[in-house]
Order: structure tokens, then C-alpha cells, then sequence
């Protein structure tokens, strides 16, 4: 892939697709409650608009619904609160178009001088950013392209999306790789080829049937593979054991018990929770006792890891020279069931060796723990890109790069 460092920009407008998916609070006030996306967009904004570009960046806000861009727009989440908050972070103006391929991105774009920043509304308030119609998606990009020179992709939390702002837009431009994009890269090629070891994997998050592809192919890498959150109740009942009232994929039983076998026949160890934190409901208050991952009461559910387990999942974590973590092992946003997610990312900055935070909740995780982001080796921004990386799928926006 090509870089920035490879092409000219002085003057000319560079169309930035960056990820800033930052999450919105929910109770009303539709303010940013954790701007990591943003800030980890900065650099290549800085250094773009540093070395004399007119820079449109475009991104996405959720899932918007809706049969147009009126209808979507009308549902939100618009773009405008993340184009402020970028502006306060740049420590300057960042003029926000209203629309993404109309009159206002238009007056927005040709309004731009040397040096200047601009934000496209939402690029999902426009169906064909997501359509399967090929044809539908290539006209968006078209239409995309009549606003810049360049193309530069940075967004890498979007990269396994074949969508027109990732995929069809750069192979009709000039274009190049954004800096978070290329060191996203740089840190799962060390992963995937030749880590350093012990290698082991933390994974966690809510359903086992988003991480079995990933384990699969992790089993011909990995030393050790530690298993918590949501996702760990299936592979208990594969196990034979009582996991009560807790989250569990039964349809998928099958497959963990395969997963098992083939993790057995490699060498591979699998470390799941020996204890767990059952508590009588899915809130913040509900009542909860600490009971063998064996033998979960019917009543219960599990919401966290026990400190048994947190300990062990340490001490497997000790002695590695590579970590991949993805997945929460509790409900972290709980904090009565956040006690098993903090102490693997305290595990984590003691590691001597790579360290790296599969974006998505667990780098939310981080940040909410208030731990020092420096003391992790990398902290990823995408957490599905990442892991479709490491199942060894083919990530459509690096192909459109690399073409």
C-alpha cells in the first residue's frame, strides 16, 4: 500500500475516510462519551492538513434506518456532535456539510482553502453506502469523487465493510493508505506471522458465534487461548456443565465441543473461568454471590469471571511475549461486574512483550478503567476488522488499497 508520505497534497482536496464511530449517550442528551475514534484520527488529519491539503473527511455514525437519506437523516445520528468535538481537538473550525453528496457538501468542498478541515454528514444516511448492488454503490462513489483529488484511507475500523466510501471510492481515484491504517497492519502481521512467544489470546464479548471463525484459525497460532464473557456459557455447556440462566447459544454447543477437540489434538491449552459471578438479573443492583463455573445455579446468570479465575487468567497472561485481547469478561459498564475485565487489562500493561487491545468494548474498557493507554503495545480501533483479519478473512478496503 501506498502511503501519504508518497503523494502530494498542497492544494489539493484530499477525500479522508476515517472511522469516527464514537458512541453517543443514551439517555437523552446525545452527547460523545468516548472520543478515542476521534483522537486516534488526529495524527493523519494533522499531518494532511500540516502539509497544505484541503481535507474532506467523511465517516459513519451507526446504523441508521430508512428507505433515503431524508428518512435516515431524520432518525439520526448526524455527524454534527463528533465535526464540534473534532474541532476542539484540531483547535480550530471544522465546517460540516449537511448533506453528503449535495449542495451543501458541495459549498463545503469548494469553500475549503490550504490547510482546512470540512465533515460529510453520516455516509450511512445514503443507502447505497451499504447496498449489495454493486452498481448502486459505484454511483455513490462517483458522485463522492467529484469532491476531491485524492483518496487516503484511515478509517481501518471499517475496512472489512465492502461499502462505497471504503471499497468502490478509492479504486476510482489516486490513493493511499492513512498512518492508523498502515501500523493496524504493521501490529496483525505480527500476530499472524512469527509472534513471539508464549502467544496467548483473551477472548470474551457477548456470543461465541462471532469468535468461532477466529478461534478456529487462532488454534494453528496460538500457545493458549483464555475464554470469558457471554461467549464463555456455550463452551461450559459443552463441558456438561449447569450454566443457569446465563447467555448461551445452544445451537453453537456443538461447535465448541469441536473447538475443544481440535485445541486438544494441537496443543493448544483453552483456559476457561473456574469461578464466576452469578447474580439474579441482568442490572447494575442486582443481587450476586460468586459460584463454581461448574455448577451455576438455575436462578442465576453469570455477568462476570470470579477473582479465582481473574487470577488465574493472570498468571497464564505473566509469562507471554504476545497477547491479543478482545472481548469484555463481564459486564464491564456494571461496575459490580467489571472487577474480571479490569484485571485482565491490568494483566495486560504487565506484560513483557506486544500487547494488543482488540478495539471495540475493550478499548472502551481502558478508557473507562482510566489505565494508562501508553502501557499497552497497541490499541486497536477495530475491533471487527481486527479479528476478521485474524480469522484470515480478505479485507475489502486493503484490497482497494493495495490495487
Amino acid at each position: 500500500m501506498r502511503s501519504i508520505d508518497d503523494i502530494e497534497v498542497a492544494g489539493r482536496r484530499v477525500l479522508l475516510r476515517c472511522d469516527l464511530n464514537v458512541p453517543l449517550d443514551k439517555s437523552g442528551s446525545g452527547a460523545i462519551t468516548d472520543d478515542g475514534r476521534i483522537r486516534a484520527s488526529l495524527p493523519v488529519i494533522r499531518k494532511l492538513s500540516g502539509a497544505g491539503a484541503r481535507v474532506v473527511v467523511m465517516a459513519h455514525l451507526g446504523r441508521p434506518k430508512g428507505d433515503d437519506f431524508a428518512a435516515r437523516a431524520a432518525g439520526g445520528p448526524s455527524l454534527r456532535v463528533v465535526a464540534e468535538r473534532l474541532g476542539e481537538l484540531l483547535g480550530g473550525c471544522v465546517a460540516f456539510a449537511a448533506d453528503l453528496t449535495g449542495p451543501s457538501a458541495q459549498a463545503t468542498a469548494d469553500g475549503l482553502e490550504d490547510g482546512q478541515v470540512a465533515l460529510l454528514e453520516n455516509v450511512r444516511f445514503e443507502p447505497a453506502e451499504t447496498s449489495k448492488d454493486d452498481s448502486e454503490r459505484q454511483g455513490l462513489a462517483a458522485a463522492l469523487a467529484n469532491f476531491g483529488d485524492l483518496y487516503v484511507g484511515d478509517g481501518f475500523g471499517a475496512v472489512h465493510r465492502k461499502h462505497a466510501s471504503v471499497y468502490d471510492l478509492p479504486l476510482l481515484m489516486p490513493h493511499a493508505a492513512g498512518d492508523l491504517v498502515t501500523a493496524e497492519v504493521a501490529v496483525l502481521r505480527r500476530l499472524t506471522e512469527s509472534p513471539a512467544r508464549p502467544y496467548a489470546v483473551v477472548l470474551g464479548g457477548s456470543k461465541v458465534s462471532d469468535k468461532l471463525g477466529v478461534i478456529g484459525n487462532l488454534l494453528g497460532l496460538a500457545d493458549r487461548v483464555l475464554i470469558g464473557g457471554g461467549m464463555v456459557y456455550t463452551f461450559l455447556a459443552a463441558l456438561g456443565h449447569e450454566v443457569g440462566s446465563s447467555l448461551l447459544e445452544a445451537d453453537h454447543i456443538e461447535s465448541c465441543k469441536a473447538v475443544l477437540a481440535e485445541a486438544r489434538r494441537r496443543g493448544v491449552q483453552i483456559v476457561l473461568p473456574t469461578d464466576i459471578v452469578a447474580a439474579t438479573g441482568f442490572a447494575a443492583d442486582a443481587p450476586s454471590a460468586v459460584v463454581s463455573a461448574q455448577a451455576i445455579p438455575a436462578d442465576r446468570m453469570g455477568l462476570d469471571i470470579g477473582p479465582d479465575s481473574s487470577a488465574l487468567f493472570a498468571a497464564k497472561l505473566a509469562d507471554a511475549r504476545t497477547v491479543f485481547w478482545n472481548g469484555p469478561m463481564g459486564v464491564f459498564e456494571f461496575p459490580a461486574f467489571a472487577a474480571g475485565t479490569r484485571a485482565v487489562a491490568e494483566a495486560l500493561t504487565k506484560v513483557d512483550g506486544l500487547t494488543v487491545v482488540g478495539g471495540g468494548d475493550s478499548a472502551a474498557a481502558v478508557r473507562s478503567f482510566g489505565l494508562d493507554e501508553g502501557a499497552f503495545g497497541h490499541i486497536s480501533t477495530g475491533g471487527g476488522a481486527s479479528l476478521e483479519y485474524l480469522e484470515g478473512k480478505t479485507l475489502p478496503g486493503l484490497v482497494a488499497l493495495e490495487s
